[in-house]
């Protein structure tokens, strides 16, 4: 079956690698290796996979959770695909993520999933935004915007990210791997949700700013407070006058704010 351009189809055939995230997204668990290929089940009983596509993924899942719920957004895909696994604890769901109703699955959950470039961001606020999110999320997604997240050097997403997940780096997957292959190599990403670092007000503090990225933050922020009080705050919280943004990490941002607000 051809791919779709258009949805940034790009389907990952190295099953070494599969077989990796499938393993991320069961906590590492490495399961019975016997003659039968029969895994160990994970503690969390059901996937919701992204995207599923022909299936590669979905059969190294359904070797290791008891159910799948695949959401794939191709009608096509997702009527074919339940062809492929007979007899197979798997719901398909013909449906957009981003508008996707999580009160379906059943909790405690965890999310894999190979996804489109263009919708990553979207996609990672919206599984950690839902109202009843996943143990754990373990995407496929561009090298580059994996990177941006892992990075010293914060940006918008990374902080965003940081705040709502602990964060870890999986495996860096060649563009030579997939069919067709994408202009960029790709990299697995793990998410574990967990409480909030700092408070939501705190961003809107954050994104004044990232207003622009490569100035200095006491220009960024000189509509907020004189650039005399900024330099005063900024001194006796101990950050660099020549600070830009992405400097500074959710500690910083908190204890700027408070001290903006006060």
């Amino acid at each position: 079956m051809k791919n779709n351009k258009s949805l940034g189809q790009h389907w990952l055939k190295n099953r070494g690698i599969l077989e990796e995230i499938a393993e991320l997204a069961a906590n590492g668990q490495k399961g019975n290796s016997s003659d039968s290929g029969a895994y160990e089940s994970s503690e969390n009983q059901v996937c919701l996979e992204i995207g599923p596509g022909l299936g590669a993924l979905t059969s190294s899942l359904l070797r290791r959770f008891d159910k799948v719920v695949a959401v794939e957004f191709d009608k096509r895909l997702a009527d074919n695909l339940p062809k492929s696994f007979p007899g197979k604890n798997l719901e398909v769901i013909n449906d957009d993520i981003l508008k996707f109703d999580f009160s379906k699955i059943e909790a405690p959950y965890v999310v894999a999933g190979n996804i489109p470039y263009y919708i990553t961001s979207p996609i990672i606020e919206r599984l950690l935004t839902v109202k009843n999110r996943p143990e754990r999320i373990v995407l496929l997604i561009q090298k580059e915007v994996a990177e941006r997240i892992l990075a010293e050097n914060e940006t918008m997403l990374s902080l965003f990210v940081k705040n709502l997940a602990r964060v870890s780096q999986g495996p860096i997957v060649s563009r030579d791997e997939f069919t067709p292959p994408p202009k960029v190599d790709s990299e697995v990403i793990v998410m574990e949700p967990k409480e909030p670092e700092v408070e939501n007000e705190v961003f809107d503090l954050i994104k004044v700013g990232f207003n622009a990225p490569r100035k200095k933050l006491v220009h960024n922020l000189s509509k907020l407070k004189s650039r005399e009080e900024l330099n005063a705050i900024f001194t006796e919280l101990g950050l660099d006058l020549n600070a830009r943004p992405g400097n500074l990490h959710l500690s910083d941002w908190q204890k700027l704010f408070s001290k903006i607000r006060g």
